[in-house]
């Protein structure tokens, strides 16, 4: 088990390379420019009509959009994670936080992941990886949920990422059997979560079948973190194979269309970044859209305010659609007239 100092240095490279963009996803993008809404010159509705709320893991938001969980572990996580869920309060939006798995090795790094004071009422959505969960057992698991007072539990899926990580994890055997144990015994729905890799039909397919409902595609084309650990290991054999793999991943728009085929419930996160994005996301089939850095990134340019400023722009952006493609409804998206452009064709078309 390595030791808090480790752990919080970790958690400390994770937010400044993630932050700094040089992470990102070389080649391979989201593809949510493929989606080509149509639009309607005859919108026959009032723009303060229009109705964002949606239903997401059984809860209902005020707007398709979650600020997906990023971090923990550190003084400057504790202050993230307090002013995003505050944020997210005010808006009616889900917060999540980032690997819980720095609590549960270290109950003294606890109060780094703990929000209630601070946002009483936020859709708070926790998270461990799979492997952890393993090793920890439903009962544990559910104390990890209690302690923060958590509405949902996300579970990463994280194989490419442990790849390159030093001293991460390599045996993801029986993840499946687990993520059915927690979706039959937790009292919190269970949300299935890549980490920047998309999830394939397969993937879907397994997940829908263990017994989850909800999944975060996480998908290729925004902070790649394959290449996060490549920078953290530079001048080693990991790091070197983490540049090779630096844009492994399958599409952020291509996992939400599968994954929406399969039934599930779709957040989309992976290089969401405005309100456009998350439209596309949804006309896809997703639920909600999710966005890390862009919030990372506004809170290290004007802290709480800053945040609450680029909330503001991405519903407005999102009302902007739904209404210039005749919809009274953010849901209504989903049956939106679009075009499909060649590489996101192409790929749905491949992939059956």
């Amino acid at each position: 088990m390595t030791g808090p100092a480790d752990i919080s240095q970790r958690k400390a490279d994770h937010l400044e390379v993630a932050a700094s963009g040089r992470a990102d996803f070389q080649r391979t993008t989201t593809l949510l420019d493929d989606v080509f809404l149509v639009h309607q010159a005859l919108p026959e509705r009032a723009v303060d009509d229009i109705d964002l709320e949606v239903e997401v893991f059984g809860k209902k938001l005020k707007a398709p959009l979650v600020i997906a969980g990023m971090t923990g572990g550190t003084a400057e996580a504790a202050a993230l994670n307090r002013d995003l869920a505050r944020a997210a309060e005010r808006f009616g939006i889900a917060f999540g936080v980032g690997s819980q798995r720095a609590m549960a090795e270290h109950p003294e790094l606890a109060a780094t992941f703990n929000v209630r004071d601070a946002a009483p009422s936020v859709t708070l959505i926790g998270n461990l990886g799979a492997v952890q969960a393993r090793a920890l057992g439903v009962d544990a698991v559910a104390r990890l949920c209690a302690q923060i007072g958590a509405d949902a539990l996300a579970i990463h899926l994280n194989p490419a990422m442990e790849l390159i990580q030093p001293g991460g994890d390599r045996d993801f055997r029986h993840i499946v059997d687990t993520l059915g144990e927690l979706a039959q015994r937790l009292e919190v729905p269970v949300i299935a979560k890549e980490t920047g890799c998309g999830l394939s039909a397969e993937a879907a397919q397994a997940i829908f079948a263990a017994g989850i409902r909800t999944v975060d595609v996480s998908g290729a084309g925004g902070t790649s973190w394959v290449a996060v650990e490549a920078e953290r290991a530079a001048g080693t054999a990991a790091g070197r194979l983490g540049r090779e793999l630096w844009d492994w991943g399958i599409p952020t728009a291509v996992s939400c269309a599968l994954c929406a085929r399969e039934g599930l419930e779709v957040i989309a996160t992976g290089g969401v970044r405005s309100g456009l994005d998350i439209a596309r996301a949804l006309a896809l089939g997703a639920r909600a859209g999710g966005m890390a850095a862009p919030m990372l990134r506004a809170h290290r340019a004007g802290g709480f305010d800053a945040v609450c400023a680029a909330i503001e722009e991405v519903l407005a952006s999102i009302r902007a659609v739904v209404f210039l493609t005749g919809c009274g409804r953010a849901a209504e998206l989903a049956a939106a007239k679009k075009h499909i452009g060649a590489g996101l064709r192409g790929w749905l078309a491949d992939l059956g």
